[in-house]
């Protein structure tokens, strides 16, 4: 394995220090670095580049099996690492349904075919995401892929019955069931969030409560069992005001934003451009802003991508008919720069914390989101804060396009990514194929 020296790197934005990786962990630190890295070590300039231990996502969708034709674990992970992500957790709802532990060891084998990140399946609450049977949590478990993290996600566990059940079973063995919190019954037809701008549109509407009264029944659920219970992708106010409530009551909850529930608003609809239409919708200014403080005040414990690839004729036509979906692992990292860092929301510490080092704990992910120390494993990622881009879906490296940044100009490039001492971005660009394999 190459060996790596990393000069004058900022360890999560502080003093420059050298980095030596070797054998898949940091080897040596400070002056030290470059005393012990030999002669045929890589050196990279990393002057005024910040290091973060490597980017984990919660939350992605691979599509593969089942739609290759949006994306695969090999196109999904390489757009992982080119976001500085190393270690993703890749959603449930494939063709075949990854509700058994023959489709979760499929997926977590193509990932380590693949090479650019580790992928973490997540295992379905019920089979074939019905909604009516638990599917085989405790097999999933047990299997080489070792699922923690269950949801039906694309769909609601609406059944408290079953929900409930699945909250119990797997406290078994320290597994997490991520919530898509989504009343079925409220949200019938609906196209985009609803308020002002849906009634002068004359689109369906997606009422807030929708969402708010899923995550108010599953947090009680959740204190009631005494397990584990993550919100995925919340999105509105009131969604912020029950997980805080929650929190300080001391139930054992976690919740997510996407970076673009931390941006964009339902004024976009305005356009009828199915780019910005996503479930959860994109939701007011208000809403924006109570997720942004609920984000740099800890209710919410992390940024997950829902990086979720769609083919161009999915896309491309009419609004009612636009699938439900963006892609983001790219742009999470910038977004979050130009959200929360720029504005003084979070420090590069706290970056590090929402998209690392607590995704990671959440997921049970033992080698990731580490301290940049001697003797850690080697899961970097350099991002160079003083270069801003303007996003181009066709220059990226996932499958599919359906960005909702595109033409925007965003803070910070991933110039940079190591899954354990190897790299798999240098120079702002994912390395060559020959060179990554697992």
């Amino acid at each position: 394995m190459t060996d790596y020296l990393l000069r004058s790197a900022r360890p999560l934005g502080g003093d420059p220090t050298d980095l030596l990786l070797r054998d898949g962990v940091i080897a040596a630190t400070g002056a030290d670095a470059a005393r012990e890295a030999g002669r045929d070590a890589v050196t990279v300039d990393a002057d005024g580049l910040v290091a973060l231990p490597g980017l984990v996502d919660l939350h992605t969708h691979l599509r593969e099996p089942g739609r290759e034709d949006t994306e695969t674990v090999f196109t999904g992970t390489r757009a992982a690492a080119a976001g500085g992500f190393t270690a993703v957790h890749a959603m449930a709802n494939t063709t075949p349904v990854a509700d058994t532990a023959g489709v979760v060891e499929q997926v977590w084998n193509l990932g380590r075919e693949a090479g650019w990140v580790d992928v973490h399946p997540v295992g379905a609450v019920s089979v074939g995401l019905q909604g009516e049977m638990l599917a085989e949590l405790g097999a999933m478990a047990t299997s080489a892929a070792r699922v923690r993290v269950f949801s039906d996600d694309g769909r609601c566990v609406a059944d408290p019955v079953l929900m409930r059940r699945a909250l119990e079973y797997v406290k078994a063995f320290d597994g997490v069931i991520a919530q898509h919190a989504q009343e079925p019954r409220l949200t019938e037809g609906a196209q985009m969030h609803e308020g002002a701008v849906s009634a002068e549109l004359g689109l369906t509407g997606w009422p807030a409560v929708a969402e708010e009264s899923i995550i108010a029944r599953d947090v009680l659920l959740a204190e009631h069992v005494g397990s584990r219970l993550h919100v995925c992708h919340l999105s509105t106010a009131g969604s912020v005001d029950i997980v805080r409530w929650a929190k300080a009551r001391g139930i054992d909850v976690t919740a997510e934003v996407t970076p673009h529930h931390l941006l964009l608003t339902d004024e976009l609809a305005r356009s009828y451009d199915p780019r910005y239409k996503v479930n959860p919708p994109l939701r007011t200014a208000e809403d924006v802003e109570a997720v942004r403080a609920g984000l740099e005040d800890g209710t919410i414990d992390i940024v997950a991508t829902d990086h979720a690839p769609h083919a161009v004729e999915d896309k491309d036509c009419e609004w009612p008919a636009g699938a439900f979906g963006m892609t983001g692992l790219e742009t999470a990292l910038p977004v979050v720069v130009k959200t929360m860092v720029e504005t003084g929301r979070l420090t590069w510490a706290d970056v590090a914390r929402v998209l690392s080092v607590t995704p990671a704990r959440i997921g049970r992910v033992e080698d990731h989101g580490r301290p940049i120390a001697v003797g850690e494993p080697a899961n970097l990622t350099l991002v160079d804060p003083a270069v801003r881009r303007v996003v181009d879906p066709a220059a990226q490296a996932t499958r599919s396009i359906n960005s909702p940044f595109a033409g925007t100009e965003l803070p910070g490039q991933i110039m940079a990514t190591f899954l354990r001492g190897r790299a798999t971005v240098l120079d702002g660009a994912p390395v060559a194929r020959e060179e990554v394999g697992a």
